[in-house]
């Protein structure tokens, strides 16, 4: 499974972009604290997450 992360200023904004290229929002979570913070080395984030894939579902 490939997998991109991009930081974005408006989700909103950068998911219905996506979606007009003809991606599909799979889940969306929101995440933070100590734990991720210690994973991507900032002191305590808090972000939400937006999960999109091709149609298909299929990857490469």
């Amino acid at each position: 499974m490939d997998n991109v992360l991009i930081v974005v200023e408006d989700l909103e904004r950068m998911t219905a972009f996506f979606k007009a290229l003809g991606l599909v929002v799979e889940g969306e979570a929101r995440v933070g604290g100590p734990d991720v913070g210690g994973l991507i080395g900032l002191p305590d984030p808090d972000a939400t997450l937006v999960v999109l894939r091709s149609p298909d579902g299929g990857v490469g």
